[in-house]
């Protein structure tokens, strides 16, 4: 393999993507890049702006660009540039051209697309419970499709969430069956 693979894990708020993006990355012995968004909006002291939003969509594709010079085979990445996208989108009503162009180049090769059919936790930076997830995973879902990526739905609760995610990696790159712990 000339590159790594690129594996998203994204979703509305509250569908378990650290945690997943976490288990994936220890079972197949590899890193996983976590969402800055959470500690860059937990570190203000003030409301987030448009110019604190490209700052995280910036700081998010550097990690991946820097894990990607790494020695991985695969990296797995907690939320990406799609939901950042939606959220300039939802809030702002515009979308830094830069982010368009980075999503089309990105050469993500599986979009894990957490459903919303575990508990919302409320936390200080979420803002989307209810019927927000489920207009939100929508938004997700056909911004993946317009980027003609591959995707698979992640569903279930607890260990079968994570055995789902599992299953859905092998059914797209069987080969990895023997980097797993």
């Amino acid at each position: 393999m000339d590159h790594p693979l690129k594996i998203v894990v994204t979703g509305p708020e509250s569908t378990g993507k650290t945690e997943i993006a976490r288990h994936l990355a220890g079972m197949f012995r590899t890193e996983y890049i976590p969402e800055y968004a959470r500690s860059y909006i937990e570190g203000l002291d003030r409301p987030y702006t448009y110019g604190d939003v490209e700052h995280i969509a910036r700081v998010q594709e550097d990690l991946l660009k820097e894990a990607v010079h790494r020695e991985n085979s695969i990296i797995f990445l907690d939320t990406y540039l799609v939901i950042t996208k939606i959220w300039f989108r939802e809030v702002y009503r515009k979308i830094p051209g830069w982010i368009e162009r980075e999503l089309k180049e990105s050469g993500i090769d599986l979009f894990l697309l957490c459903y919303y059919d575990i508990e919302w936790v409320e936390d200080p930076v979420r803002e989307n419970p209810g019927s927000r997830r489920i207009y939100l995973y929508e938004c997700y879902r056909e911004e993946i499709e317009l980027l003609g990526a591959p995707f698979e739905v992640i569903r279930g609760i607890g260990p079968g969430r994570f055995e789902h995610a599992q299953e859905a990696i092998l059914k797209h790159f069987p080969n990895l069956k023997t980097l797993r712990k």
